[in-house]
């Protein structure tokens, strides 16, 4: 896909979540990588559900924006986290699903061998402690998890879930 693609992509996803509930107002954020060191961002403080292609940014590796008028989403470094340590991945949505949130909330692992999707998709559900969303604290809160699962509970906040594709994420 090229970048027009990708952006109309992160929309679309972005919609499916906001009308699945996963995400409301301003809340949650998706990213894609666009090469070795770009990544293609949601902008700060827009609700995922009216999103458009043209307010999508796109950022390095460090953060920094390199095309786009918006600001990144605040937890972008959260996203860069999990690029820098695995190159396999392509895409990162975090959400507020409200199922993930309760058990993120409560810090309490999603029981395996309850349903047969969640174990074979995801595996072992992590839990990172908590830390202020946003942060490189709340960033550096998943690395000892990122390589060991493809969805990772943020105590207190939410799931950040990530794959090959915005679709697998």
């Amino acid at each position: 896909m090229n970048e027009i693609d990708e952006r109309d992509q992160v929309c679309k996803i972005g919609q499916r979540l906001y009308q699945k509930n996963f995400v409301a107002a301003h809340e949650g954020n998706l990213s894609i990588r666009l090469s070795e060191n770009e990544i293609l961002c949601t902008p700060t403080l827009r609700c995922k559900g009216d999103l458009d292609p043209d307010e999508l940014c796109v950022v390095n590796l460090d953060g920094q924006v390199v095309r786009g008028a918006t600001k990144p989403t605040s937890e972008i470094k959260l996203h860069l986290a999990v690029y820098r340590h695995r190159p396999d991945v392509n895409a990162v949505v975090h959400s507020h699903a409200p199922h993930a949130t309760a058990f993120a909330v409560a810090r309490e692992p999603v029981p395996n061998c309850v349903l047969a999707e969640p174990d074979l998709f995801l595996g072992e559900i992590a839990i990172a402690p908590y830390a202020t969303p946003g942060s490189q604290q709340f960033a550096d809160s998943i690395t000892p998890f990122v390589n060991q699962t493809n969805a990772i509970l943020l105590a207190n906040h939410g799931v950040v879930t990530y794959g090959k594709s915005l679709e697998e994420a």
